[in-house]
């Protein structure tokens, strides 16, 4: 998933987890300079563990994962995601090229309004999931994932050339993007904010300024809080990151890395792209087909997908529980009657709810709620129980 939350239709102690670096394309021996966000130095400065993501140099954590974790579920935590690519789309026709890229009906968005979507190919599968805000009558601005950036740049660019009137532009570098997330976000922000937060709910966003900064503040996030998500020039990043930590020091607001990222996200059955799906796999099996908009006729992989939904799938993404001592990582076998019937896409030890948990594929016959499976762990069998997802969810 990219850094903002997609809705639900909304790691072992001392032990630091993140999401997989998805591979260079010019292989694991390359030698590639890491790029730097503008918070970079202030990272350094605080004391942060860095540590390579798609060819970013990026914080881990900071005080540690744990408490990181938990300061966002019961406080709130600042993360640095300027890692995220933005990509804007504008022209006549810029509503038939969103439409025709993504699998969701952006031309009943509002302007102000956003949603999560799926770029898709056209075997409906995903080539990245994607937030897409509507920024004006014939203008959108897509936020996608780090390690795609380049790769769905080109993909929209070829699309949007068979639309007509619109054109796509690659603006990463026009913005730093921090997300503030928990339950006391709204009235951190509020604090350093010039714009009425009370009026922006779920999946809105609103122009305005943070700590004297021009910026776009979104309602979205990776956690499974409330929180935002703000859009900001590069070089106020530092100001606006120092006054939310200053606005927050009496709530017990945090810097929290890329560990406590993906711990929370994956709390919240947030699915990563590379992880747990991506261009072997369709959003029936991923668990997402509430993505899907069939009102939207012209999106790429479409018939695909009617003909999924007609003839089923064979396998599903699920959430599992351990049962037996053990935390299941990404890429850990699937076991039944000791044959291997699947793939573990994300897992960790939740610091919330103090279990292990995690999500794979497995058979469709294996899918229900409460079926026993096994994970292969270091070479042992250790056995697991399907459960309903979210693992967690926020109250009201």
């Amino acid at each position: 998933m990219t850094a903002s939350d997609a809705p639900h239709q909304q790691n072992a102690p001392n032990e630091s987890h993140v999401p997989n670096e998805p591979n260079h394309p010019n292989g694991p021996s390359a030698v590639v300079e890491l790029r730097k966000t503008a918070l970079h130095a202030r990272h350094l400065a605080s004391g942060a563990k860095m540590m390579p993501f798609a060819g970013w140099d990026m914080p881990v954590e900071y005080a540690g994962l744990a408490s990181e974790h938990l300061a966002v579920r019961t406080r709130a935590g600042i993360f640095d995601v300027s890692h995220m690519g933005e990509i804007e789309i504008a022209g006549k026709n810029a509503v038939a090229a969103v439409q025709r890229i993504a699998c969701g009906n952006a031309a009943t968005l509002a302007v102000g309004q956003a949603h999560y979507s799926g770029l898709l190919t056209p075997d409906g599968t995903f080539i990245d999931d994607i937030i897409i805000y509507r920024m004006g009558p014939a203008h959108f601005l897509i936020v996608v994932n780090a390690g795609n950036v380049a790769k769905d740049f080109a993909w929209i660019k070829e699309q949007v050339a068979a639309v007509g009137d619109a054109a796509a532009i690659d603006s990463s570098s026009r913005y730093a993007l921090i997300a503030i997330q928990g339950p006391a976000a709204r009235g951190v922000l509020q604090q350093v904010a010039t714009i009425d937060l009370s009026d922006i709910k779920a999946f809105q966003f609103a122009h305005g300024e943070v700590a004297g900064a021009r910026a776009m503040i979104a309602c979205t996030g990776y956690t499974g809080e409330d929180g935002f998500e703000i859009f900001i020039p590069p070089n106020m990043a530092d100001r606006v990151w120092q006054a939310l930590l200053a606005a927050g020091q009496s709530a017990g607001v945090v810097p929290a890395g890329l560990g406590a990222r993906d711990t929370l996200r994956l709390e919240a059955s947030m699915r990563l792209y590379g992880n747990d799906m991506d261009e072997t796999v369709t959003p029936f099996e991923a668990g997402l087909s509430w993505a899907i908009d069939w009102s939207n006729e012209s999106f790429i992989g479409r018939e695909r997908l009617l003909e999924q939904k007609a003839s089923g799938v064979s396998r599903k993404l699920v959430g599992f529980e351990m049962i037996d001592r053990g935390i299941a990582r990404h890429g850990y076998r699937v076991l039944q009657g000791g044959a291997g019937v699947g793939t573990v896409t994300s897992g960790t030890q939740t610091p919330t709810l103090g279990k292990a948990v995690g999500m794979a594929y497995v058979p469709v016959d294996l899918s229900k709620p409460g079926t026993e499976i096994e994970i292969e762990i270091r070479g042992r069998a250790a056995k697991a129980r399907v459960v309903r997802m979210p693992f967690y969810k926020r109250a009201g």
